[in-house]
C-alpha cells in the first residue's frame, strides 16, 4: 500500500510522493546536549526511527538525518559553571543521549550533523540572506526580516503581526520588527564565538538546522519532522529561512509529534514533573518503553503513568508469549514477505500504530492456535517481520522472559522449577508452595501449562 503522510502544514492526509522515488530524504530535529534528556524527549526519535523503516521497506535509498545541537547558550552556562570547554559538556550529554537511544531500540540515522562543524555552511545562508534582502545587521547582530516573507505563518497558522521574536533573545531596539529573529548574535570575550563577516559571535538557533539540511538533503527536502512544540518558532523560522535563501521550497511534508503528558499533567521541567530515560531504565525494560511511546498514534497526546507501563509489559507478554510457543520452528531463507497486509496498510496510513499493534495482537492469536507447521513458519515470520518494523520482538523470548536476569540467576530459577516439578510428583505439596513463594520472591512469574512450566521476570 502506498504510504500517506499528515502535512502540518497543509492540514491534510495525503499520498506521499518523494521527489526522486530512488532516493527519499527525511531530517529531523535532534537534541540540543547540555543535560540528560527526559522520555518525552524520545517520542520524536521513536517515531520517526519507524517511520524511516516503513519507508526503507518501501522505497530504494532512504537518507535520514538528525541533528545534534552543540551550540546553545544552555551548553554555554553549563560549561562556564563547571569551569570546562563547551565541548565537554556537548560530547558528554551526546554520549548520553546515544546510549539512551540503544535502549530504546532506535536505530542510528544515515547523517548526524553537528553545529559546530557547520559553521562555515551556516555564514554562507546569512549571507545568501542578506543578499537577497532577507536579512539585515544591526549591532552585531544579523536578523532575518519577517515582512519581507509574506508567506510567514503559514506552516503554524498564526497571524504574523501577532507574533513576537522567535529567537533566543528579548525584543530588542534594534529589531526593525519585533517578529524580526536572530541569525546571528555577538559573543562577548569570555563567551564561545566564531569569526565571521558580521564580528565575532554565535549562530542563532534557527539557521543551524537550515544549514545542515541543506548541506546533507539538498534545498527541498522530503520529509520535515519534529514534535510540535517545535512548529512554531522553530519549523516556521526554519521554513522562512530556507525557501528565502535558496528561492526554492524547503519541505514537502512536515511532521509533528504529539507530546508526552504524566499523568494527564504536561511534563515540564519547570513545573519538576519530568522522567529522566536513564532512570526509567532501571525499572522498565527499553523495549516497554518503545512500546508505550508508539502504543497512541504518533500525532495525539501521550499520557504516561503506571498502568500504561503496566499494559505494555503484559502486551509485550502475550508476543513473546506466542514467539516463545513458535520457538522450535525454524524459517526458510527464501520465507519472502509475510507481513499481514492488514498491518502493512495500517502503517502505511500515517504511521497508524494502534490499528497496527491490533493486527500484531490478531496474528499471534493466530499463532496460538496453528494447527499446521506451514500455518507456524507464516505466523512466526509475519510476527518477526512486522516486529521489525516497529523496532519490536527481535529478542530471543526466553531472554524477554528472564528479564535481564544474568546467566547465574537464570541458573537457580531453572534449578527451583525442576525442584518444585519434583516435589509435586512426590506429592510433596508443602515444598511445591514453599518453592513457588521463593520464586515469587525473586520476582519470578511462573505459568503452568500441558508442556510444562514457563517462566518470567516481573519488574
Amino acid at each position: 500500500m502506498p504510504v500517506k503522510l499528515y502535512n502540518t502544514e497543509t492540514k491534510t492526509k495525503s499520498e506521499f510522493v518523494p521527489i526522486d522515488p530512488e532516493h527519499v530524504t527525511m531530517y529531523v530535529c535532534g537534541p540540543t546536549v547540555y543535560n540528560y534528556c527526559h522520555i518525552g524527549n524520545f517520542r520524536p526519535p521513536v517515531v520517526f526511527d519507524v517511520l524511516a523503516r516503513v519507508l526503507r521497506a518501501k522505497y530504494p535509498k532512504v537518507t535520514y538525518a538528525r541533528n545534534i545541537t552543540d551550540i546553545d547558550d544552555k551548553i554555554n552556562a553549563a560549561a562556564e559553571q563547571q569551569g570546562v570547554d563547551i565541548s565537554v559538556i556537548s560530547e558528554k550529554f551526546t554520549k548520553a543521549y546515544h546510549d539512551d537511544l540503544a535502549v530504546l531500540g532506535v536505530l542510528p540515522t544515515d547523517v548526524e550533523p553537528k553545529v559546530t562543524d557547520h559553521v562555515a555552511e551556516i555564514h554562507q545562508e546569512i549571507q545568501s540572506l542578506i543578499d537577497r534582502g532577507h536579512a539585515y545587521e544591526a549591532q552585531g547582530h544579523v536578523l532575518f526580516s519577517v515582512s519581507s516573507y509574506p508567506e510567514y505563518g503559514q506552516l503554524s497558522k498564526r497571524d504574523p503581526d501577532e507574533l513576537l521574536a522567535g529567537a533566543r533573545v528579548d525584543v530588542a531596539a534594534y529589531k526593525k520588527s519585533p517578529g524580526d529573529f536572530v541569525l546571528w548574535k555577538p559573543s562577548e570575550d569570555d563567551q564561545p564565538g566564531w569569526d565571521s563577516p558580521w564580528g565575532r559571535g554565535r549562530p542563532g538557533w534557527h539557521i543551524e538546522c537550515t544549514a545542515m539540511a541543506a548541506k546533507h538533503l539538498g534545498d527541498t527536502i522530503d520529509i520535515h519532522g519534529g514534535g510540535n512544540d517545535l512548529v512554531f518558532p522553530h519549523h516556521e523560522n526554519e521554513r522562512a529561512q530556507s525557501t528565502c535563501s535558496h528561492g526554492a521550497k524547503f519541505v514537502n511534508y512536515w511532521l509533528h509529534n504529539g507530546l508526552i503528558n504524566m499523568n494527564q499533567e504536561k511534563m515540564s521541567k519547570s513545573i519538576g514533573n519530568v522522567l529522566l530515560l536513564k532512570d526509567l531504565a532501571n525499572e522498565i525494560p527499553g523495549e516497554v518503553m518503545r512500546f508505550i511511546l508508539l502504543s497512541a498514534h504518533y500525532r495525539a497526546p501521550l499520557d504516561w503513568n503506571d498502568d500504561v507501563v503496566q499494559q505494555a509489559k503484559s502486551s509485550l507478554d502475550r508476543l513473546y508469549g506466542a514467539l516463545r510457543k513458535l520457538a522450535g520452528i525454524s524459517l526458510p531463507e527464501d520465507i519472502g514477505i509475510q507481513i499481514p497486509q492488514a498491518f502493512d496498510d495500517a502503517m502505511s496510513d500515517d504511521l497508524n500504530t494502534p490499528m497496527a499493534f491490533a493486527e500484531l495482537f490478531a496474528l499471534a492469536k493466530k499463532a496460538n492456535t496453528a494447527t499446521s507447521d506451514e500455518q507456524r513458519v507464516k505466523c512466526k515470520a509475519g510476527l518477526l517481520q512486522a516486529g521489525q518494523w516497529l523496532g519490536l520482538l527481535q529478542q530471543d523470548p526466553e531472554e524477554w522472559f528472564a528479564g535481564g536476569s544474568t546467566d547465574d540467576q537464570a541458573t537457580v530459577i531453572e534449578s527451583l522449577i525442576v525442584q518444585r516439578s519434583d516435589a509435586k510428583a512426590d506429592k510433596n505439596w508443602a515444598r511445591a508452595d514453599e518453592i513457588r513463594a521463593e520464586l515469587t520472591g525473586m520476582n519470578v512469574v511462573l505459568e503452568d501449562g500441558p508442556d510444562g512450566t514457563t517462566w518470567r521476570i516481573e519488574k
